[in-house]
């Protein structure tokens, strides 16, 4: 769920009951994932005016979570086009979704929790760090919730005491079994929309561009609706959840650092129900993801 910076929608949605065999390629992994339904992006007018969506029914982040930031994907003639989320998980990578890098040749990442002022941070100009993204080998933009992982090499790096971590190999597996597994929580963490309303309403639509946090619980995993490289969180009033904007940006394990999955999709335009996240704990992300290793 990218936020548009412009005039035009950029929309996918994928029928959310068929399971899609996933193609061999450069990793040796063979699993099924389902198509799932999203609204990946939400237009909005004006550069000045608050530009993505963000964790809804969440609170104000501060500097719990100083390594999550926000990106701008730039075109080639270094035009500003779409915001996401991501993690920086180490001084010179940022994770985020594939959609998010898909179709973008730099990034400007900034990593201040509160980007109101706008010209204050020089936004969406000049981030903290600007980087080259690359997507999932296998990712592709007409079923991008396939593969929906993507990471942007930063030119210099960023310092912190610590960074977003990576899980262990299919460590979210033994979720699927788990007893009282709707009791099982995560730390969703994003600077996209905080409300978001259908058209007729969007006047209504809560944009500040700020880094939230909420808390939503496990849904589902390893269904027939999931497949076994996404996960289905809940997206309420009582626990928060995400929403445009937030694409791209970390779903922790509990409180811990550990990334189960980077925010994907979401089911309808108001940002309620459910939200859909991409695994990254499968082999071929793993293994893909350490080709960057510094």
């Amino acid at each position: 769920m990218k936020l548009t910076l412009g005039t035009w929608d950029r929309t996918a949605v994928a029928p959310s009951t068929v399971a899609v065999p996933v193609p061999r390629g450069r990793f040796e992994a063979r699993r099924k994932r389902v198509c799932l339904a999203l609204a990946a992006a939400l237009a909005w007018t004006g550069l000045n005016v608050a530009p993505a969506n963000a964790v809804t029914h969440g609170v104000l982040d501060g500097n719990g979570h100083p390594y999550v930031g926000l990106m701008v994907a730039k075109d080639s003639e270094g035009e500003p086009q779409w915001r996401c989320s991501g993690t920086l998980i180490s001084p010179t990578i940022f994770l985020t979704a594939g959609h998010c890098t898909a179709g973008a040749a730099r990034v400007e990442i900034w990593f201040d929790a509160d980007l109101t002022d706008a010209s204050a941070h020089d936004y969406p100009d000049q981030g903290d760090v600007a980087g080259t993204p690359y997507s999932h080998p296998l990712y592709d933009e007409a079923a991008f919730y396939l593969y929906d992982l993507g990471v942007v090499v930063l030119d210099e790096e960023v310092s912190m005491p610590e960074y977003g971590a990576l899980p262990e190999l299919n460590l979210l597996d033994k979720l699927a079994t788990q007893r009282g597994r709707q009791d099982v929580t995560f730390t969703a963490v994003g600077y996209g929309l905080q409300r978001s309303f259908p058209d007729a309403a969007s006047w209504k639509n809560q944009a500040d561009r700020v880094r939230m946090v909420a808390y939503p619980k496990l849904n589902q995993i390893n269904t027939g609706f999931t497949g076994d490289g996404s996960l289905v969180l809940s997206n309420n009033a009582r626990t928060g959840g995400t929403c445009f904007g937030d694409s791209g940006g970390p779903n922790f394990i509990g409180s811990s650092n550990v990334i189960a999955g980077v925010t994907s999709f979401g089911n309808n335009d108001t940002c309620a129900g459910t939200g859909g996240v991409y695994r990254v704990d499968r082999v071929d992300d793993l293994e893909w993801l350490n080709t960057f290793n510094d």
